[in-house]
């Protein structure tokens, strides 16, 4: 599989903050690189630094072999950037937003038409083409601003927070969007505070935080690196709470109540699980549910960043956080 983007101890300071200090990461062809940290810990400056926003203090990034600081213009032949705050002008149609754009980039007139409709109907935004983009939802919204960005046809995609403030139809929606440009050969750079956004698209994950990698690998792995498998038992009637958790604590002595009205014991294994549902069956205890469950990639993340509060995000000359 070809390599997309390559990126080798990136560094960027802003006076005496140190953004990032020897990033690297890299994206095989066709593939979603989750980018995830909490706020302040260099995503977005890594993304400027990707797309030829900003320059790299120290260390080297290339795209498809072209380096973004020596062969800027050609990288950004190559790429397309969704950032987190849609970039449409509202007073337009969703076919004049695209037209206007494919334009600019000097498509003649009639293939740059047929360019607007083309993605307005991919996007499933064709209904919608004449309509002014103030009529819009927020989910449309975000569709033709990830419609704008492949009018060049790029062929690495960075999305900085691509679903902040969407509702979950809307979320799902642009998930499914993305999965077609995927599955079309499209790589992409995710950056996303949605674990399960993460989880749902990105083939590999890279951890970042205070500006350096602090783990990597696909959701799996490092789920299984935080823990096993958690035995998850809830009552049918919150009532029976008490017994149930005395009940599982024969076989299972760790078993803990939760918050959420279950009885859970960490580290389970099918064995475990069948013997804490024999006990409950002789002793005539109804439950809603017993299930084995991996870690979740919120508790993945929070065992790698930890949970204290993060530094107040970074706020560079450009705009917005690292």
């Amino acid at each position: 599989m070809a390599q997309a983007l390559l990126a080798e101890g990136l560094a960027k300071r802003f006076g005496s903050v140190t953004a990032l200090a020897g990033i690297g990461l890299e994206v095989a062809e066709g593939e979603v690189l989750g980018l995830l940290g909490p706020n302040g810990a260099g995503k977005t400056t890594t993304v400027r630094l990707l797309s030829t926003l900003l320059r790299p203090d120290e260390g080297r990034a290339v795209v498809f072999g072209y380096d973004v600081v020596r062969e800027a213009a050609r990288v950004r032949e190559l790429i397309a950037l969704t950032g987190q705050y849609v970039a449409v002008d509202e007073d337009l149609t969703g076919f004049e937003n695209l037209l206007l754009i494919a334009r600019l980039l000097e498509l003649g007139r009639a293939e740059a038409r047929g360019r607007a409709r083309s993605l307005l109907e991919e996007f499933g935004l064709a209904d919608a083409a004449g309509r002014t983009v103030r009529t819009y939802s927020g989910g449309m919204r975000r569709r033709l601003d990830l419609a704008a960005s492949m009018v060049n046809r790029p062929r690495v995609l960075f999305l900085d927070e691509p679903t902040t403030g969407l509702d979950p139809k809307s979320r799902l929606e642009l998930w499914a969007a993305v999965r077609r440009l995927v599955d079309g050969g499209m790589s992409v750079l995710l950056t996303t505070q949605y674990m399960e956004e993460a989880d749902h698209l990105a083939d590999n994950l890279v951890v970042v935080d205070r500006g350096t990698v602090v783990a990597r690998g696909t959701a799996d792995a490092l789920k299984a690196k935080v823990g096993d498998r958690t035995l998850v038992v809830r009552p049918e009637a919150p009532h029976d709470l008490d017994v149930i958790h005395a009940a599982t604590r024969q076989v299972a002595p760790h078993a803990l109540v939760e918050k959420d009205g279950t009885v859970t014991v960490p580290s389970a294994d099918g064995a475990l699980m069948s013997a804490v549902l024999e006990v409950l069956r002789e002793r005539a205890l109804p439950v809603d549910e017993v299930a084995l469950r991996k870690p979740s990639l919120d508790e993945v993340f929070l065992a790698i960043v930890g949970t204290s509060a993060p530094a107040a995000p970074l706020t560079t000359s450009e705009g917005g956080s690292a």
